[in-house]
């Protein structure tokens, strides 16, 4: 289903995975709308929803193409379908409940312009409810296996420079289409959360850079649809996790940092009995460990694939405790 889909091939492709996002999907293409770039197209993908967001899903200035699976593909897989009819030479991941500023696109193009180097920007994302407090400044990854974003909950004045990050976070990132190909886009066996800081990992690994934009800002709900403590929420970002740690880390890496890794999931797993979490935590751990004979074979396709050096990596890794405890970001100057 088309909708005034221009024969110009556009500068940017933004895509966004609907699922049950109700008044949300709306407010976000009504953002969109007032882009000050508009050299740019959309996609939505509706994995399945049931409720009535999608009849709202309409634009008199976008230039609108649906895609509707026939069922929920997942977060991974959805964003991988759009990518394969995309046309613009970069690719602006926005969730629904993600609500860029005006100027969030033209931001984002001009670090690309400014950083030719990169191949991935992140967002500088507020709270939807409360902008005067962060929802995140960058993916950040721990050398033990614990991925953040960066700044959670945070004062806006502390907001970080811009800089270089881990990985940005999909809910508001922007990819070198080239690259997002030939990395071979979101791992869709992640279905859902993680797979973002997945892909920057193995975008880490092969020698790229991603950059934060302090100046690109969106307003997140964070996890408005599924639930930021739910099951399922936990369930898919726990599992995820392990699967991201024993795909990339590097071998020097990987067998320092396991006991360690171990002790962690170990730790938060005990956190999660007296919150009444255990059995979400104990099925992602159960089934993340379960899944390693796939996530191996995968392993080794992505460890000859690489091309920085596992020092490399680990100066790319967070390894302060203190900062993890307190999810402080951890965006560095570029020379």
């Amino acid at each position: 289903m088309l909708a005034k889909l221009s024969m110009t091939a556009p500068e940017i492709t933004t895509i966004i995975v609907n699922y049950n996002a109700g008044d949300r999907l709306r407010m976000c293409l009504e953002h969109l709308e007032a882009q000050t770039f508009q050299n740019f197209e959309t996609i939505i993908v509706d994995n399945a929803s049931t409720d009535q967001s999608m009849a709202s899903a309409v634009s008199d200035s976008l230039s609108l193409q649906k895609i509707e699976p026939g069922s929920n593909i997942g977060f991974a897989a959805a964003n991988n379908l759009a990518a394969a009819r995309a046309r613009g030479i970069w690719l602006a991941f926005l969730n629904p409940d993600a609500y860029p500023e005006k100027d969030w696109l033209a931001r984002l193009l001009d670090a690309a312009k400014r950083f030719p180097f990169a191949d991935a920007f992140g967002s500088t994302q507020l709270d939807a409810k409360n902008p005067a407090i962060i929802d995140g400044a960058g993916d950040v990854y721990h050398a033990f296996g614990i991925p953040y974003r960066g700044h959670f909950g945070w004062p806006v004045e502390r907001l970080p420079p811009e800089g270089a990050c881990f990985a940005p976070c999909a809910a508001a990132a922007m990819y070198r289409r080239a690259t997002f190909d030939w990395l071979g886009g979101f791992d869709e066996s992640f279905f859902c959360y993680g797979e973002d800081v997945d892909l920057g990992f193995r975008l880490r690994l092969s020698g790229g850079t991603c950059i934060q934009v302090r100046e690109a800002k969106v307003r997140h709900e964070g996890s408005g649809i599924t639930g930021r403590q739910s099951d399922f929420t936990i369930y898919h970002g726990h599992r995820n996790r392990i699967w991201t740690f024993y795909k990339n880390m590097p071998a020097p890496l990987l067998l320092l940092l396991t006991p360690f890794n171990i002790l962690t999931n170990l730790y938060l797993l005990a956190r999660a009995l007296p919150a009444g979490f255990a059995r979400a935590y104990f099925r992602a751990f159960r089934d993340g460990y379960l899944g390693l004979g796939t996530v191996m074979k995968k392993r080794r396709a992505v460890q000859r694939a690489r091309n920085a050096s596992w020092l490399r990596i680990a100066k790319s890794l967070t390894w302060s405790t203190v900062k993890v405890s307190k999810r402080e970001a951890d965006v560095r100057p570029l020379p």
